[in-house]
């Protein structure tokens, strides 16, 4: 009898009403949140112990890393207590608001994080001198502060609007309530964040023409060698005073043929160390440009079905397309640095480096990009 009683009262503690809908929810998003949390905590890893990866790139890669890990951490465990309560939530107004305020910041700091690292690297290949010199450890402390600055600016304001951040039940979660156009500002934050990644993009667009127009061969324009008497020397010389002299066709001192040579040689290795961080940041551009439009693939279901809610006073969304569109925003969380591992060779080679697996006493082979 005492045994049946202690197993009803530990059933009674257990959510026995739970769909296989939510069930399928409720493991989904447990992968998502532990694929982001690992994965992003290994890229915040690797960053910070390899001193070759203490660059521009890097630095605003991993800021966005910690904005996805912060909300995989926070957000997420709040949205599986909802659904395990029936899609109801269990706590305070005040705190449904505080989720709303952080799930909105950080969706808007991704957003401004990607302008910004679109418009370093079009800096990074369009004027690569000028980002060398300026683009240093203070500017890279100076772009994420501002991003978070706009992202607070962005999702300040509706904390202090009644009604505005409230639970949403058909989402599972406590965010920004989008109502008709004439409601509240649902729209402008619509606007702003279509703004934001449609910025991106072009920056990104112009940055293509740019390299196209740039990968055009130019003909060869030679220095003409200097000459008096047959001897020839100069940057153009190319070794031709040298064999005059040996055949007797040049009077007078011997000309300073090796100057000219070794002016030469110079020049050929500056040009091929800068091809070689062109190629290098053309290949970073590449998997920010993946990161960027992975963004926008995940995010534009859920932006659609915003835009319907404002634009249509009675917008019935099917519950499938909801969901699965809100569960898109929330896995685009851990795919920034499976991107980064997939698409990022030097972060390959860092990560290998630092496997158990491996010998320790062997040296990592520099990187070069081909």
């Amino acid at each position: 009898m005492a045994g049946h009683e202690l197993q009803k009262g530990n059933a009674s503690l257990l959510p026995t009403d739970i769909s296989p809908g939510s069930v399928a929810k409720l493991a989904s998003l447990g992968i998502i949140a532990c694929v982001s949390l690992l994965g992003n905590l290994l890229f915040a890893f690797i960053t910070l112990r390899d001193k070759s990866l203490h660059r521009t790139p890097y630095y605003l890669m991993l800021d966005l890393c910690v904005g996805d890990f912060i909300r995989s951490l926070l957000c997420f465990p709040l949205v599986l207590k909802s659904i395990s309560s029936g899609s109801q939530w269990t706590y305070s107004k005040r705190s449904c608001r505080i989720m709303a305020f952080g799930a909105v910041l950080l969706c808007f700091h991704a957003a401004f994080m990607l302008l910004s690292i679109s418009l370093t690297r079009y800096m990074a290949i369009a004027h690569h001198r000028f980002f060398c010199k300026r683009m240093t450890g203070w500017a890279c402390i100076l772009i994420i502060a501002m991003a978070w600055i706009l992202s607070m600016a962005m999702a300040l304001p509706p904390v202090f609007e009644v009604g505005t951040y409230k639970f949403i039940r058909e989402e599972d979660q406590c965010t920004f309530e989008h109502r008709y156009v004439k409601a509240n500002d649902s729209l402008g934050f619509l606007l702003m964040l279509a703004f934001i990644v449609g910025a991106t993009h072009f920056i990104y667009m112009k940055l293509l023409f740019f390299i196209y127009d740039h990968r055009k061969m130019k003909p060869a324009q030679l220095t003409p060698a200097i000459s008096q008497n047959w001897s020839f020397h100069g940057p153009g010389a190319a070794g031709q005073a040298a064999a005059n002299w040996i055949a007797g066709f040049g009077r007078g001192p011997t000309p300073p043929t090796l100057v000219g040579m070794r002016q030469t040689t110079q020049t050929q290795i500056r040009r091929l160390l800068v091809l070689e961080e062109f190629k290098l940041e053309k290949r970073l551009s590449k998997m920010f440009y993946v990161i960027t439009f992975l963004f926008l693939l995940f995010w534009a279901p859920y932006l659609v079905a915003c835009y319907l809610r404002v634009f249509m006073r009675s917008a019935a969304l099917p519950q499938g397309y909801l969901t699965v569109a809100v569960w898109l925003t929330f896995a685009q969380a851990g795919v920034n640095p499976i991107v980064c591992f997939m698409l990022n060779k030097e972060i390959r080679l860092s990560l290998r480096s630092y496997l158990p697996c491996r010998d320790t006493q062997t040296q990592r082979e520099p990187y070069i990009d081909t």
